[in-house]
């Protein structure tokens, strides 16, 4: 990928193009399961594009994560967004998209499951919005420790701090039948 985004920046068009068809996906994802508004999301998604491609000069690391960079732009436009119209985030959005029908197969198992998701979104509502955000980067995301860091603008060893916290204060909130991870 860093091959792609250096002939973008050195001003390729189709290797934008393509840096773009790669992420594009999941920078919308990321910000409609914030905003729950598919209009705003796909506003915002182009906005996040338009800064990426205004600074596409300013990502500088060599093996550098661009996904990681590209989801910074994103999570800043769409918390200016949230704090003009006054709305929080919204994990739970994230905490329901991750079980599909295809997951649970029963209406005993799915009712379950869908118990079990309304109470982890429960207790990831009760944490701190740095602790929420490491939570939904790390398990949610699937980003790894360094892109995590990267994305919330601390070091690898602050995100296992914030990330080790987050579960502690979950353990405490969650029911005794709900599976957290290690």
């Amino acid at each position: 990928m860093s091959v792609l985004v250096a002939r973008a920046q050195a001003g390729d068009a189709e290797a934008f193009g393509q840096v773009y068809g790669r992420y594009a996906d999941q920078v919308f994802r990321f910000i409609y399961r914030r905003v729950l508004d598919r209009q705003v999301a796909e506003d915002l998604t182009s906005e996040t594009w338009l800064r990426a491609l205004r600074n596409l000069a300013a990502f500088r690391r060599p093996g550098g994560d661009f996904s990681a960079w590209v989801t910074t732009i994103a999570r800043n436009l769409t918390i200016n967004y949230l704090q003009a119209h006054q709305r929080r985030e919204r994990p739970l959005a994230e905490v329901h998209d991750l079980v599909s029908a295809d997951d649970v197969s029963g209406p005993e198992a799915a009712a379950v499951q869908r118990l079990t998701l309304e109470a982890l979104a429960e207790g990831i509502a009760q944490l701190s919005p740095v602790q929420q955000q490491c939570i939904n980067l790390r398990y949610l995301r699937e980003l790894s420790i360094e892109e995590t860091a990267h994305a919330l603008g601390k070091t690898p060893a602050a995100v296992k701090a914030v990330q080790h916290k987050a579960l502690k204060a979950l353990r405490g909130l969650l029911p005794m039948t709900v599976v957290m991870p290690a």
